[in-house]
């Protein structure tokens, strides 16, 4: 699809590399297996620590019997809290390991054993016996507690609430409503690659200022948190004592934005063993309890609309847990202030504080929840008035933001939900349960997808000439996403130079200070950095920058960019099949249409969108976690038990994009792309389940024993219609 707008006449960086299908730089490398990550970086002489884990949800270690474990061939240390080292400032909760005898949440690491081996270590880990003195633990969710509380400030440091005007008012004046109840699982992180360490501490360095006293090959976003505001002064060290290296990073979304205790411990073990490596990898079972998650949800939304269709009110509230160790509540609601035009809104999040472990990031946090919520009921109210569900987003679209009154960066939905219609084939849709296929109901479903613009700090990128080559470094990171392709292109753009030409150093600590790879920010953010440091270089040296000389920048926003509302926006189709005899649901095809910038790499961006998509399939059809409120731990903690997407889940999949630049992100014109993949994949499938055989799920995963509940309440009503009459 290929639908062009007129360009910024100051857009910097336009040339040929826009929507280029180039191949990622390091695809031979990983093909080849000769990529090497953190865990599998070079070190002599290395050990391997294996934490022990807290058995109870809440309540006082009162002893340890280490015997066993001690007796175990080959292990160098056992460590509690009763002989690990100090830490010195608590900058999290969660990396507060072994300081003390308390248990805050099942699962919290308690100690740890190192030893010559990986089996020696794990083993001995798992003999050691450990007394409680058990509390009783605050473990049970539920939305209509005394203590649920609404917080001033979520993440991103937005509102926990707004309101704008009489919403119950408005809402009982509409011609047409609808008022449900939304409910999301939580989603446990589990990339390809385990959470790695190996760590390194280096004696006899400790009064130089920049010389390294830990080194820590690991797996990361971005080195900026680690370096400058946790895990140094948690350490007692310099910012410029510590090294963090992360070359490669197999899988992240997310879990890997901030540090974990496992690289405390590995610090502490590290410290008690100078100059000998520590290496740990965290088991798949040990991540459902300690690198965060996506939390539960509980929503409403009441929506009320005009005869013709207008949005009058809304009112989007959301419910979430959150852990007494470290804080984290998602901005669920804070999309639904933005995407439709209303001058009637409330939107409101509460949470509640339980004895349970800290969320974190995951694919799109906030905005995949709250728009399956926000998205389902607009599929509903298009039903309710009997509207088509495209036209009554396209009746919906704002001129302008209507929670900020700012004017849109670059605003495409329509154009998305449109020309998606077209190329899916959105006119042979027909009325519920009306197309079948044997035992199979078929139908169609869309969804809007939105993720806004997060520009948190500016990057810095250093370029530097060496003949006829130029290297550019910066402390972003690439987890998987393409991100050392796509820079290279855009430095190739800036210098004027052959992609070949160019060099780029990701991934360690002492390169220039730059964004995370986190919320869709790489590209615009780090793009901006090396457009600054191109032109640099370019008015000191001209076209032939003499080899050795070099520059350094800042990018930045745009200037005049907070006056504008800055988002990325698309939409889904789905076309699902659901049995009428087991409640089956498979997913046909899927497209996604977005407009989201300009695609500076069109391969990659494919690969990244597609890859949100199957991620929102998983979700939507197969993710659920069963949490024991009895005891606090997940009870299908593992691969076996909680459920992925396979090959066999994934049909017809594609993702496509209008041709769009908006030079308020930033001189590329690009937007991110990395999350609104996955946005309103469920709401899209869930819809098309609605379309499909009539039933209406508002409660994600769609399991087959829901669907069956549902299409047996349909009946079972449709039979009592029939008698009665």
């Amino acid at each position: 699809m290929s639908v062009r707008r007129p360009r910024p006449p100051h857009a910097e960086l336009v040339g040929s590399a826009a929507s280029a299908d180039t191949e990622r730089i390091d695809a031979p490398a990983k093909a080849a297996g000769t990529a090497r990550y953190a865990y599998e970086q070079p070190v002599d002489d290395p050990v391997y620590l294996h934490p022990i884990v807290s058995a109870v949800a809440k309540g006082t270690i009162t002893g340890f019997d280490t015997s066993r474990a001690e007796q175990t061939h080959g292990v160098l240390l056992v460590m509690t809290h009763e002989n690990a080292p100090r830490l010195r400032v608590k900058t999290s909760g969660d990396l507060w390991v072994l300081q003390s005898a308390k248990v805050r949440h099942r699962g919290q690491f308690i100690g740890a054993v190192v030893a010559q081996t990986p089996q020696a270590a794990r083993c001995a880990a798992e003999s050691v016996e450990v007394e409680y003195r058990e509390e009783a633990a605050d473990l049970d969710f539920s939305f209509d507690r005394p203590d649920v509380y609404v917080p001033r400030r979520v993440n991103g440091m937005l509102r926990g609430r707004s309101s704008h005007g009489d919403v119950d008012a408005a809402f009982a004046a509409s011609a047409h409503q609808v008022a449900g109840t939304y409910e999301t699982s939580a989603h446990y992180h589990n990339p390809i690659e385990p959470h790695p360490v190996i760590a390194v501490w280096h004696s006899g360095r400790r009064w130089a200022p920049s010389a390294t006293r830990l080194t820590l090959f690991e797996a990361n976003q971005g080195a900026f948190p680690y370096h400058l505001s946790l895990l140094p002064p948690l350490l007692g060290m310099l910012p410029g004592q510590l090294r963090i290296v992360s070359p490669y990073v197999g899988g992240s979304f997310g879990s890997k934005l901030f540090p974990h205790p496992h690289l405390v411990l590995a610090a502490l073990a590290a410290k008690q063993l100078k100059d000998r490596p520590v290496k740990c990898e965290l088991t798949r079972r040990q991540m459902f309890r300690t690198v965060g998650y996506r939390p539960q949800s509980h929503q409403t939304v009441r929506l009320g609309a005009d005869a013709d269709g207008r949005l009058t009110a809304v009112d989007h509230q959301s419910w979430a847990p959150n852990s007494k160790t470290r804080r984290f509540i998602e901005q669920t609601v804070d999309a639904t202030r933005m995407m439709y035009a209303a001058t009637t809104r409330r939107t409101v999040h509460h949470a509640v504080d339980l004895d349970i472990a800290p969320a974190t990031f995951m694919r799109a946090p906030g905005e995949f929840g709250g728009m399956f919520a926000l998205e389902t009921a607009m599929d509903e109210l298009a039903e309710r008035i009997g509207l088509d569900p495209i036209e009554l987003r396209v009746r919906n679209e704002p001129d302008f933001d209507p929670e900020t009154g700012k004017p849109f960066s670059t605003r495409n939905l329509v154009r998305c939900l449109r020309e998606g219609a077209q190329q899916f084939g959105w006119s042979s849709r027909t009325p519920p349960g009306e197309h079948r296929d044997g035992e199979w109901l078929i139908g169609l479903g869309v969804a809007s997808a939105t993720y806004p613009n997060q520009h948190f700090m500016p990057s810095r990128a250093r370029i530097t000439c060496s003949g006829d080559r130029y290297s550019v470094a910066l402390q972003g990171a690439d987890p998987g996403t393409g991100a050392r392709t796509v820079l290279t292109q855009l430095a190739a753009e800036a210098l004027g130079v052959p992609e070949a030409a160019v060099d780029v150093v990701l991934g360690e600590t002492g390169l220039p200070l730059a964004m995370l790879a986190g919320g869709s920010a790489g590209t615009y953010e780090w793009g901006n950095a090396i457009a600054a440091a191109a032109a640099k270089l370019r008015r000191r040296h001209g076209a032939d920058a003499p080899s050795g000389s070099s520059a350094a920048a800042f990018g930045f926003a745009p200037r005049g960019s907070r006056r504008r509302s800055r988002h990325a926006f698309g939409a889904h189709f789905a076309q699902v099949r659901v049995s009428r005899a087991t409640g089956e649901v498979r997913v046909d095809r899927m497209l996604g249409v977005y407009g989201a910038g300009r695609i500076v790499n069109a391969r990659t961006a494919r690969s990244q969108l597609i890859g949100g998509m199957t991620m929102g399939v998983s979700s939507a059809l197969h993710e659920e976690t069963y949490f024991d409120t009895r005891f606090g731990h997940v009870a299908n903690g593992d691969l076996a038990g909680y459920h992925i997407a396979a090959h066999a889940d994934i049909n017809d999949i594609e993702a496509v994009w209008i041709d769009e630049f908006d030079e308020w992100f930033g001189p590329s014109g690009a937007k991110g792309i990395g999350e609104i993949g996955i946005v309103g994949v469920p709401a899209a499938i869930g819809n098309a389940i609605y379309n499909a055989a009539g039933v209406r799920l508002r409660d994600i995963p769609f399991t087959p024993d829901k669907v069956i509940v549902e299409l047996e309440n349909r009946a079972a009503a449709t039979t009592a219609g029939i008698s009665g009459g």
